[in-house]
C-alpha cells in the first residue's frame, strides 16, 4: 500500500520537480517545466454521474493520476493491474491512468511515476539521471 507522502517524496526527489496546489480542485501536483506528471485526483459531479452510468464507482481512499507514454502504455498498465490502475471516461483518449494508492505496492509506484517524470524533462536530464540511477538487476 502506498500513501500521498510516498508519491510526494518520490516526486520531489527528481531534479527539477516542483509541488504546486491547485486552486481549483486543491490536491497537489508534481510537475517539471514542461507540465504535470503525477497528481492527486478526486472526483468532480460529472465523474462520479458517468461511473454511475457504467455501474460503477469511484474508490476509496486517495488517487493519482500519472501521465504513461502513450495510450498502448496505459492499456497495458489497465490490463495487466487492474486492482491498482484505473480510468474514467474523463480520461478516453489520454495517456495517462488513475492510481488507487492503497492498491499499488510503493515499488510499483516509484517504477509509473519514475516513467511519467522522464516523460516530462529534457533528454539530456532524462540520460544523466538513468545514467546515475541505472536499474536494479535481478
Amino acid at each position: 500500500m502506498a500513501t500521498l507522502d510516498d508519491v510526494r517524496t518520490i516526486a520531489l526527489g527528481f531534479p527539477g520537480v516542483l509541488e504546486r496546489v491547485d486552486g481549483h480542485r486543491g490536491g497537489a501536483s508534481w510537475r517539471t517545466p514542461a507540465g504535470a506528471f503525477v497528481w492527486q485526483r478526486g472526483p468532480s459531479g460529472r465523474d462520479l454521474e458517468q461511473l454511475a452510468e457504467l455501474g460503477r464507482e469511484w474508490p476509496e481512499g486517495d488517487v493519482v493520476g500519472v501521465r504513461t507514454d502513450g495510450l498502448q502504455v496505459k492499456e497495458a498498465l489497465l490490463e495487466t493491474f487492474p486492482e491498482a490502475f484505473f480510468t474514467i471516461p474523463h480520461f478516453d483518449g489520454y495517456p495517462a491512468v488513475l492510481v488507487r494508492l492503497a492498491a499499488i505496492d510503493p515499488e510499483q509506484l516509484r517504477e509509473v511515476v519514475t516513467d511519467a517524470w522522464l516523460l516530462k524533462v529534457t533528454k539530456r536530464v532524462a540520460n544523466e539521471w538513468l545514467s546515475a540511477h541505472p536499474p536494479a538487476s535481478g
